[in-house]
């Protein structure tokens, strides 16, 4: 759900975005995000992102790309911008009907046995898992997304399987407490977790979701990972007045 927030009239709290994420009682999300004004000057405008909980929350890949469309069609921008959201500075583009949003660089990975863990502007614990279709990421996501690992500060849970041409990823997202149809922090994660863990040699990547298809672009820089891009449609559903 995304606000056009330039005049401050949304006044925001946890309990109203909440209320207007409820599918029952609301509007109906997985988070809502405010377009503000910009309080950098190079910057076109502000990202403000909130989880379904109502809690303001870490980067949102997909939202960031949602916004960028939505901006664009108020005319803020003609082919590309910049802008700031909490994890910092993004700007993104236009490619044809995509929509290219650079995301934060990627310095640190950890490795263990059996998963990964990495920050893409929100934290992301990376599993490779086989038949991903029958695979229960409820229970699995829960258990994870609660352990003693990652109770304080929480963490989005991703299920990975290889495919011929990519990856598919189905993803368990704090602050919804369920799995959502597509997580773009999430297949930003998943597709260089799938290259740190010596799976593919590729530096582009597609990615199958049960939302759609997107695909995530990076260059190796070391012990890290820049010039990361997620890449991907975003299709308006829906306009109201609240």
């Amino acid at each position: 759900m995304l606000i056009d927030n330039r005049e401050s009239n949304f006044k925001n709290d946890t309990k109203t975005v909440k209320l207007l994420c409820d599918r029952k009682f609301g509007i109906g999300a997985d988070g809502l995000i405010l377009l503000q004004q910009p309080k950098q000057p190079t910057d076109d405008f502000e990202m403000v992102y909130f989880n379904a909980d109502g809690n303001q929350s870490s980067m949102c890949g997909n939202g960031g790309r949602c916004l960028v469309h939505f901006a664009h069609s108020l005319k803020i921008f003609e082919n590309a911008c910049e802008f700031t959201a909490v994890d910092g500075k993004h700007s993104a583009h236009f490619k044809g009907n995509e929509i290219a949003l650079k995301m934060s660089d990627v310095k640190k990975i950890q490795k263990s046995e059996d998963h990964l863990f990495l920050d893409t502007g929100s934290p992301h614990h990376i599993e490779f898992v086989d038949s991903l279709d029958t695979f229960d990421v409820a229970i699995k996501g829960t258990a994870l997304r609660n352990s003693s690992t990652y109770r304080e500060k929480g963490v989005n849970v991703n299920f990975v399987e290889l495919q011929k041409n990519g990856i598919s990823v189905r993803t368990f997202e704090r602050g919804v407490e369920g799995e959502t149809l597509s997580c773009g922090t999430g297949v930003t994660a998943a597709a260089i977790a799938t290259h740190a863990a010596g799976k593919t040699n590729k530096t582009e990547i597609a990615v199958k979701t049960l939302g759609g298809n997107l695909s995530v672009r990076f260059s190796k820089q070391g012990g890290g990972y820049s010039e990361v891009e997620l890449i991907g449609p975003a299709t308006p559903v829906f306009k109201g007045i609240i």
